[in-house]
């Protein structure tokens, strides 16, 4: 009776630490894991982002990917600080550095769009198809006499940062003029501003095209669409795991991997389409190297020939 009871302890005994050890690994299992991802105003306020990570995590399960939208400037530094796992940016010049320095890898060009200087229909610096060069000459003749202004994010994003390079290019510099504002916010509050002022602005397409499908930008049009440096190149990198223990580089690479896959392309390539009648933006897939060979050019854009 002795040896009986003493069998039936151990059985208890192993099937209520089995039953313990099946609950914490149950409870393992469904725990989400966060992906912290900083990112560029346009790609999240699209919605695009929102289409990859329903997609991705229909895949992967019990993931929670965080976005933080903010310029590229910022969302790099993000990444410096080992805030976040993985990075979106459209900003070669500035990308540049951060993989000198050893903060990003493994870095992948997703996709590609263009930049458009927008403004109000009246069009007073007289910029409709011109070049973006002669476009931004026009506007600063306008503007030192007093018929147009010019609203800018100012906030070290890609857009800013590609707009510098523009007037750069035309060898003016309009910081300080009474007609250049500068918005310090991202992309949509920047263009909502511009339509409030009757103004002129850099845009990338997507941002512009969804709010004015919105009925938001009515006083807005996109008036100089063709140059090739209004290229706007989106990369995707990791952070550095060796110098930021921290990062999930296997999540972060795999949600990498799937956004330039045939799927995560696809989804690219036909985002907005339905709604918009032309993607916002249009995959990397198939157009990788003349896509590097843009990315080089603008990555040599340095700050000092910016600022």
């Amino acid at each position: 009776m002795k040896s009986l009871n003493r069998k039936a302890l151990i059985i208890i005994t192993v099937l209520a630490i089995s039953g313990i050890a099946g609950f914490y690994i149950y409870e393992r299992s469904t725990e989400k894991i966060i992906l912290r991802v900083s990112t560029t105003t346009s790609l999240y306020a699209t919605g695009l982002l929102d289409a990859l990570t329903d997609a991705f995590k229909a895949k992967t399960g019990n993931i929670v990917v965080q976005f933080i939208p903010v310029g590229s400037g910022a969302a790099l530094e993000l990444a410096k600080h080992g805030d976040v796992d993985m990075v979106f940016v459209h900003a070669p010049n500035l990308e540049v550095q951060y993989i000198e320095e050893g903060v990003l890898t493994n870095g992948t060009i997703i996709a590609y769009n263009y930049f458009v200087i927008v403004g109000p229909k009246e069009d007073p610096a007289n910029i409709n198809g011109t070049s973006p060069i002669e476009a931004m000459k026009k506007i600063y003749i306008a503007g030192e006499n007093g018929i147009a202004k010019f609203i800018s994010r100012g906030d070290n994003s890609g857009t800013h940062v590609r707009e510098l390079i523009l007037w750069n290019l035309a060898g003016l510099n309009a910081s300080g003029k009474t007609w250049y504002i500068e918005t310090g916010t991202g992309m949509s509050n920047t263009l909502l501003i511009a339509n409030e002022y009757g103004a002129y602005t850099l845009s990338d397409i997507g941002t512009y095209l969804k709010l004015k499908k919105e009925g938001r930008l009515p006083n807005l049009e996109p008036l100089v669409t063709d140059g090739d440096i209004l290229i706007n190149v989106y990369s995707a990198y990791l952070v550095n795991s060796t110098m930021y223990p921290s990062v999930k580089v296997d999540l972060a690479m795999e949600f990498i991997n799937f956004v330039r896959s045939d799927e995560g392309q696809d989804i690219i390539a036909n985002f907005g389409v339905s709604e918009f009648g032309t993607p916002l933006f249009y995959p990397a897939k198939g157009k990788e190297d003349e896509l590097r060979e843009d990315w080089n050019w603008l990555s040599n854009m340095t700050l000092s020939q910016v600022f």
